[in-house]
């Protein structure tokens, strides 16, 4: 990386700070090629136009990082499961939840659930991921 590089970023970065809405939108157009989502604020539009311009200066995230990106946004990726015949365990508010996984679906204190979800649910009252409550990766 040459010695100036970050001070040109830095510049560039302060350039996309210093821009007004009409301003954010040209510089959308410049580096993406079309128009931003309706109703994105001057504040976000710069927030991305920032990281952007770092990405490009500085190489970007990797190959990897960007095709999973990549399944994220279109929708092709798998949900997190857990093999049947394993036990998730999970302490929550001092006492220990222990969930097995059968096919099809889940079983703990003996009663059957369809998903994870639906246990985190019934654990803490409020609606979570189960895989993320379970730590299910």
């Amino acid at each position: 990386m040459s010695k100036d590089r970050p001070d040109k970023l830095s510049i560039l970065v302060a350039e996309i700070e210093a821009l007004d809405r009409a301003g954010c939108l040209d510089r959308w157009w410049q580096v993406f090629g079309r128009p931003p989502p309706k109703y994105l604020s001057p504040l976000f539009m710069k927030r991305v136009l920032t990281w952007e311009s770092q990405n490009m200066a500085l190489g970007g995230v990797s190959a990897r990082t960007t095709r999973r990106l990549q399944q994220i946004a279109s929708g092709k990726t798998l949900p997190a499961t857990a093999k049947p015949g394993s036990h998730l365990v999970r302490e929550w508010n001092g006492r220990t939840y222990q969930v097995a996984v059968e096919d099809g679906g889940y079983v703990m204190d003996g009663k059957s659930w369809r998903s994870l979800s639906a246990i985190a649910k019934h654990i803490t009252g409020a609606h979570w991921s189960g895989p993320r409550f379970f730590g299910v990766q």
